[in-house]
């Protein structure tokens, strides 16, 4: 049952307004005994199930492993926003990494847009997907940096799906006075990240993929071939794919320290009148904010709004989460004081020190991607295709997203955590004293 008393429709999955509205999943057994395969993958959620078909689609003989259920990570938790570009601004990544990696980058950006979208057309994924986000401007400081931007992406990248709103057009489009501008994507998206999971996972096991669920992988090794084991049974494999993001726990040390783990928290209200809901969001866009912990939200195929808010950065989550979470919906909408909540729950994302994805070669064989800081539904689904690429011995764009700086995070896996919070915390105050 959820805290709201709703029975949850999907088996072992947390009581999420997702869950409950889930389209229903086959269970896939755990793994027993030994098995071989081309590739195995380690993890099932947006980079894990890419890969898979991807590779599948490529002839590999593919087997995943999950520890839990298909999408019950992040992957079947997120906010559902699909958004072109990367977690880092376009002028960031030119300084960074000069203009033509910068527009390499914004071009991949664009396609992993593009390719959610191709794979929810081509296998009928049911996952209320919708078009369009919009960025609100929370300070009057940040007005300034979202019309140059849509400057930017306008003339020195011919991206003309993007365009700024002043403060009265964001008035009318959504029903608060918290905005001062913002920026009007239509070459964005936005879903139901849990159908979205199952919906690539049908796929790829229409594909061939053998799937395996609540088989955590206990220790692997690389070689010829590679050993991947868990309780019960173990898969030798010619190639690895370590796709565990924020749950990668210390299965792999050598990667461990680039990311850092952090929860963040969503809450669904009740479904609202088709009146009320267009009060708050007029173009049934989503949205989310400019603040150093985003707000973010949308309205489900059902009416509700679906609002993410706060964060913390420990192993236990908020004892009312839908309490936590609605004082930063009612700091937007106060006019849903009166509107029950139905759901509420939290989930794990990874993190990099400069919020661009950690992904790489750890031996010949041996591949990862992680750290999409909040990005995850495009980047990680595009990532897997990446994968799938290197893994057939195409290796050019691989090796440009590789070679993208990532740094482990200062004390590595051990005093990671005071350093982040020490950062958050300072962040955090910055945006409620309004700097």
């Amino acid at each position: 049952m959820s805290d709201s008393g709703t029975v949850t429709k999907l088996l072992g999955h947390t009581d999420s307004y997702y869950a409950a509205s889930a389209n229903g999943a086959p269970f896939y057994g755990a793994l027993e005994g030994d098995i071989e395969a081309d590739v195995c993958i380690i993890g099932a959620g947006y980079t894990g199930l890419s890969s898979a078909l991807h590779l599948a689609e490529r002839g590999f003989k593919v087997v995943v492993l999950e520890a839990e259920r298909i999408g019950w990570g992040a992957s079947g938790r997120n906010g559902g926003h699909v958004g072109v570009g990367q977690r880092k601004g376009q002028e960031d990544l030119e300084k960074m990494l000069g203009l033509e990696t910068a527009k390499a980058l914004w071009d991949m950006g664009l396609e992993a847009v593009q390719l959610v979208e191709e794979l929810i057309r081509k296998h009928d994924i049911q996952c209320d997907m919708k078009r369009g986000i919009m960025h609100l401007a929370a300070k009057p400081s940040h007005d300034a940096w979202l019309r140059e931007e849509v400057e930017l992406l306008n003339e020195r990248y011919g991206y003309q799906q993007m365009r700024y709103a002043d403060k009265s057009e964001v008035r009318s489009l959504v029903g608060s006075d918290r905005f001062h501008g913002g920026q009007i994507d239509d070459g964005s998206l936005h879903l139901h990240p849990l159908n979205y999971a199952l919906g690539l996972a049908d796929a790829a096991a229409s594909a061939g993929v053998e799937f395996y669920e609540y088989s955590r992988v206990t220790s692997y090794r690389g070689g010829s071939p590679c050993v991947v084991n868990t309780a019960k049974g173990r898969v030798r494999a010619r190639n690895v794919i370590l796709a565990c993001n924020g749950y990668l726990g210390d299965l792999e040390p050598r990667m461990a320290g680039r990311i850092m783990p952090i929860n963040n928290f969503v809450l669904a209200t009740e479904p609202l009148p088709e009146d009320l809901a267009r009060e708050l969001i007029a173009n049934d866009y989503a949205l989310q904010d400019t603040l150093f912990v985003i707000n973010y939200w949308k309205l489900s195929g059902d009416n509700r709004l679906v609002f993410g808010g706060g964060e913390n950065y420990t192993s236990r989550f908020p004892q009312d989460i839908r309490a936590f979470v609605r004082q930063y919906m009612l700091e937007v909408y106060p006019q849903l004081a009166d509107t029950r909540i139905d759901y509420g729950w939290g989930g794990t994302l990874a993190i990099t020190l400069n919020r661009m994805p950690s992904i790489g070669r750890l031996e010949p064989n041996v591949y990862y991607s992680q750290g999409y800081s909040g990005h995850g539904v495009p980047t990680a689904t595009f990532a897997g295709k990446i994968l799938s690429e290197v893994v057939a011995g195409t290796e050019e764009r691989f090796d440009i997203l590789a070679r993208i700086p990532t740094r482990s995070f200062p004390g590595g896996t051990l005093l990671r955590w005071p350093g982040l919070v020490a950062g958050m915390l300072y962040y955090s105050l910055k945006d409620k004293l309004g700097h």
